[in-house]
C-alpha cells in the first residue's frame, strides 16, 4: 500500500462544492490503494525485492517530473539542506522502506488477508503512538477500543497459529512512518521525491546485481516492463489526491474513509486471491471492526460536541 501523510487541517469548515469535489478525489484515492494489490500480483514472479526496487526508481521519475512541471524543487534544496528535516527523512525512508517490501512479500505470498488486517488496526496504533511518545490523553472509549484491538491481534495469532508477523510490521512502520514525516517540514510529493532519492542507491545497486547475475530477465518484455513503470503513477497519484482531498475534507470523514481500503483488500483476498479465512481469524476481524467503530463514533461524537 502507498504511504499515508499526516493529515493536517484547519479549523474552517469547507464550502459544499469543495466537499463534494474531496469527497470525490477522496474516494478515487481510496479505490486506488485498496486495488494495489492487484498490481503487485501481477509481478510477483519478480520478488518483492526487485519490485520495490522498481518502484523506487520509477516513483523517483513520476515524482520528479511532477516536480519539475510544478517548479518546486525549491522544497527539495529546503528539505536537503535541513538537518533536522533530513534526520527524520532517513527515519521515514526506512520505515517506508520496510513498509514496502513486507506489503509487496504479503501480496506475493498470498497472505493479503493478514495485511489488509494490519491496515485496519492502523488507525489504534496511531492512537498508541501518541500515548507513548507525545504525551496525549484518551478517554475512556478511546481506551476501550485500542484494548479491543490489542485482543483483536491476539484472537489473529490464533488464527494463524504464531504472532501475525506481517500485520504488526504493517502497522507499526506504517504508524512510526507517520510520526517521523510529521516531524519533517515537506510536503506530500517533495517528501517522497526525497525518499526515494535516499532509497535509489539501494535500489540501483540491486537490480545491478540482479542483471550481472540473471540477466534482464523480465524486465526485457515489454508487458512487464509496462508494468513496472505503472508503480510510480501507483504510488505517487494516491499521495497527490489525497494532498488534494485531505485540504477540502473534515478530519473525520477523512478518518473514515481510510477503512476503505484495508476493505477492498479484505474482499479481494477472499474472492479474487481466494486465500481461506477461518472462523477464528473472522472473529478477529469482526473484533478489529468493532474497535474501530467504536473508536470512530467517539471521534465523531467528540467533534460534534
Amino acid at each position: 500500500m502507498a504511504t499515508l501523510p499526516e493529515p493536517t487541517l484547519d479549523s474552517k469548515q469547507p464550502s459544499a462544492r469543495d466537499a463534494q469535489s474531496g469527497l470525490i478525489v477522496g474516494l478515487v484515492c481510496y479505490l486506488v490503494w485498496g486495488f494495489l494489490p492487484l498490481l503487485f500480483h501481477l509481478l510477483q514472479d519478480f520478488g518483492s525485492v526487485a519490485i520495490v526496487a522498481n518502484r523506487t526508481l520509477w516513483s523517483l521519475v513520476f515524482v520528479g517530473i511532477i516536480l519539475i512541471v510544478t517548479r518546486r524543487f525549491a522544497d527539495i534544496r529546503t528539505a536537503l539542506a535541513d538537518p533536522r528535516t533530513l534526520r527524520s527523512m532517513v527515519f521515514s525512508t526506512s520505515l517506508l522502506a520496510v513498509n514496502w517490501l513486507v506489503y509487496v512479500y504479503a501480496v506475493e505470498s498470498g497472505q493479503v488477508l493478514e495485511g489488509s488486517f494490519g491496515y485496519f488496526i492502523n488507525p489504534l496504533v496511531n492512537v498508541a503512538i501518541g500515548m507513548l511518545l507525545l504525551g496525549e490523553r484518551q478517554n475512556r472509549w478511546q481506551t476501550v477500543s485500542i484494548v479491543i484491538a490489542i485482543i483483536a491481534i491476539g484472537v489473529q495469532a490464533i488464527g494463524v497459529g504464531g504472532v501475525p508477523i506481517i500485520a504488526l510490521t504493517l502497522a507499526l512502520t506504517f504508524g512510526f512512518y507517520g510520526f517521523f514525516r510529521k516531524t519533517a517540514k515537506v510536503g506530500s510529493a517533495s517528501g517522497l521525491f526525497v525518499e526515494t532519492l535516499l532509497l535509489t542507491p539501494l535500489a540501483l545497486g540491486y537490480l545491478a546485481y540482479l542483471f550481472a547475475t540473471s540477466g534482464p530477465g523480465l524486465h526485457a518484455d515489454p508487458y512487464h516492463l509496462a508494468l513496472l513503470a505503472l508503480t510510480g503513477p501507483a504510488t505517487a497519484v494516491p499521495l497527490l489526491l489525497f494532498a488534494f482531498a485531505v485540504q477540502r475534507l473534515r478530519l473525520t470523514t477523512i478518518g473514515m474513509l481510510q477503512y476503505l481500503a484495508p476493505t477492498i483488500q479484505f474482499l479481494l483476498a477472499i474472492f479474487v486471491f481466494h486465500e481461506e479465512i477461518n472462523a477464528i481469524r473472522l472473529i478477529s476481524f469482526a473484533l478489529i471492526w468493532l474497535s474501530l467503530a467504536i473508536y470512530t463514533a467517539d471521534s465523531i461524537a467528540r467533534r460534534r460536541g
